[in-house]
């Protein structure tokens, strides 16, 4: 009795795997044009940029193979569609700001914890964090937040 149940549990959950496959949406893997990017103030800005935030904040997303299977596929999709509606390197205009692209990253918010377990390429050691944020704050206009503000009134003085 138990393994005929065992059984059929697992029969209806690969139907239904294969079944929401058919759902249309979380395959629309579309790369608009790159219209333009911010002035980056440095190369290891941009490469770092391009390592931990690109897939999501740009028009250069890399689809993995998993972005093709729902309910993943589902979970990517609107991640990269969310990404790119606050902040989207790729379609970048003169006198645009950051969005506080520079205290995300420095609060450890950016790039957000579940992605980095697909993207360890993404990860950021303290020392990269640091550079990046103030790379960001410096090219995107952006601040790092109240406290490194005041730090930076300090070193002034």
């Amino acid at each position: 009795m138990l393994k005929r149940t065992i059984v059929l549990g697992a029969v209806a959950a690969i139907l239904l795997l294969a079944a929401i496959q058919l759902a249309p949406y979380g395959r629309d893997h579309y790369n608009p044009p790159v219209t333009g990017e911010p002035a980056w103030k440095g190369a290891q800005t941009r490469a770092l940029t391009v390592r931990a935030c690109f897939d999501c904040h740009s028009n250069e997303t890399v689809w993995p193979w998993y972005s093709n299977v729902a309910p993943v596929s589902w979970l990517v999709q609107r991640d990269v569609q969310e990404g790119r509606d606050e902040l989207n390197f790729s379609q970048w205009d003169a006198g645009q700001e950051g969005d506080h692209a520079a205290e995300t990253v420095t609060d450890g918010s950016m790039p957000p914890r579940i992605y980095l377990l697909t993207h360890p390429a993404a990860r950021l050691s303290d020392a990269e964090r640091q550079v990046l944020a103030q790379g960001l704050a410096e090219t995107l206009g952006d601040y790092l937040g109240e406290g490194d503000k005041d730090k930076g009134k300090e070193r002034d003085r």
